[in-house]
Order: C-alpha cells, then structure tokens, then sequence
C-alpha cells in the first residue's frame, strides 16, 4: 500500500463487440501473459455458445452469474492486543465484481471438460442459475463472516 498517495483508478474502455464494461474486465481477467486477442476469442465463443443454448441475450446471462456471485461480505484479519481476529467488513461494489469475476474464472479453469470455452460457459450458466464453485465460494465466505459477526465491534 502506498503511503503518500493512493494510485488513479484506471478506466476501462468497454469491449468492441459488446459494448459492454463487465465483458472488458472478463477478458482482462482472463488474459494470461499479454494474449488478449485469445482471451477475446475465448469470451466470445462462450458468449456465442450460451446465447445458443439459452436462446437468451449472453450478456444478460453474465450479468446475472456475476451479480450471483458478488460477496456482500467478507472477513479481514486485524491484529488487536497479539491476538488475529477475523473481522466481517462489508464489500464495495467494485471489489465485489472483481472478487465474483476471479471466482468464476478460477472455478470454470478447475472443471473438468475439453475447452476453456465449454468449461467457462458452464460455469457461466450454473453461475446464472445459483449453482458452481464460485457460488459456493461466495456462501463460504458469507458463512466464515456470519460465523466471526462478534468481531464486528474490532472493525476500525
């Protein structure tokens, strides 16, 4: 963290295709080592593929699948007398989307399947629905912060 000043927030430019910002920062996400023309193909596709499957707008599905797996709440360690408490500090909306799109990536990257693109719109598609890993990991987390909700007061 720096100390003299916090850094700019950068601005997203929406994606050519869609138009959209939360896509932009799937891509970005899912980028790996400065192949970002292969992260588009592979967002598209799976776009392509759920909108084929669902008969739906796919930007509309990942909208839906992101706002299913945004935290409300998450737990910070704070050291307090040499003890470490778990305290539960409510998430900001922009850290929830962050936080929802790497679970999702993360989950979709540990399923079984042949291509990124058919695991990544499975995961999209149970995301929308409630199910998937990265809804687990979000009631996991809501769970570690309802479980340590007396240490609410140690948040300052």
């Amino acid at each position: 963290m720096p100390r003299r000043r916090t850094p700019k927030k950068m601005i997203l430019t929406p994606d050519p295709s869609y138009e959209n910002l939360l896509i932009q920062m799937f891509v970005n996400q899912l980028m790996k080592k400065g192949k970002k023309p292969l992260a588009y193909r592979i967002c598209y596709e799976a776009l392509k593929q759920i909108g084929e499957l669902t008969q739906d707008d796919p930007v509309f599905i990942i909208e839906q699948a992101v706002r299913n797996a945004t935290p409300l709440v998450e737990v910070k360690a704070k050291r307090r007398g040499g003890a470490t408490y778990q305290v539960p500090v409510p998430v900001p909306p922009s850290r929830g989307t962050a936080l929802a799109i790497r679970w999702l990536l993360t989950a979709s990257r540990n399923r079984s399947g042949r291509t990124m693109i058919s695991k990544l719109t499975n995961e999209l598609l149970d995301a929308s629905k409630n199910l998937g890993n990265a809804i687990r990991k979000r009631d996991e987390m809501n769970r570690m912060a309802e479980a340590n909700k007396a240490f609410a007061s140690n948040r300052f």
